[in-house]
């Protein structure tokens, strides 16, 4: 099986490498350029862990081959802050104790991000659908609802 070139511009940094044709974005994320944020659980696509921005859009990198984010802009968790600085959702996540063992949380985060970036006021039943392709097996999801609405107020939305 032969390599492919790609570039992939990373959390503001292009990054230009040779991968095989299998290798998912996770994988890559992780392996390659050592964001480890991206978490794998399931590899289904189905618990939300390894959620990452792609071109602005939510997407599970443990289904998007690297080869298929050629020429993209991708964002993980670790893109989201500035330094050692926590952006406002990191903030309310905090606040709000919106997590517990943390590792659903950058898919959260990233899910987060794209919702408010397209509807920077959501009620509380837009913010619980928004929330519906994340899994968390700790939190029963109320403190993360709760972080949502902070990270809201944090950023200037709100009431």
């Amino acid at each position: 099986m032969s390599d492919h070139a790609v570039t992939i511009r990373v959390n503001g940094v292009e990054r230009s490498e040779s991968v095989p044709a299998r290798l998912t974005l996770a994988d890559f994320l992780r392996e390659r350029l050592d964001l480890t944020a991206t978490h794998l659980a399931c590899e289904h696509g189905v618990c939300g862990a390894c959620t990452v921005l792609v071109d602005g859009e939510t997407a599970r990198a443990c289904l998007l081959l690297t080869v298929q984010a050629d020429r993209s802009e991708v964002t993980t968790l670790e893109g989201l802050t500035e330094g050692d600085k926590l952006g406002p959702i990191e903030q309310a996540f905090w606040a709000k104790h919106g997590m517990q063992c943390g590792f659903c949380t950058p898919g959260f985060v990233l899910t987060i991000a794209e919702m408010l970036d397209e509807n920077p006021n959501p009620t509380r039943e837009e913010i619980i659908e928004g929330l519906g392709g994340n899994l968390c097996r700790c939190t029963g999801y109320v403190k993360i609802v709760e972080a949502v609405e902070e990270a809201v107020s944090l950023r200037g939305g709100g009431a």
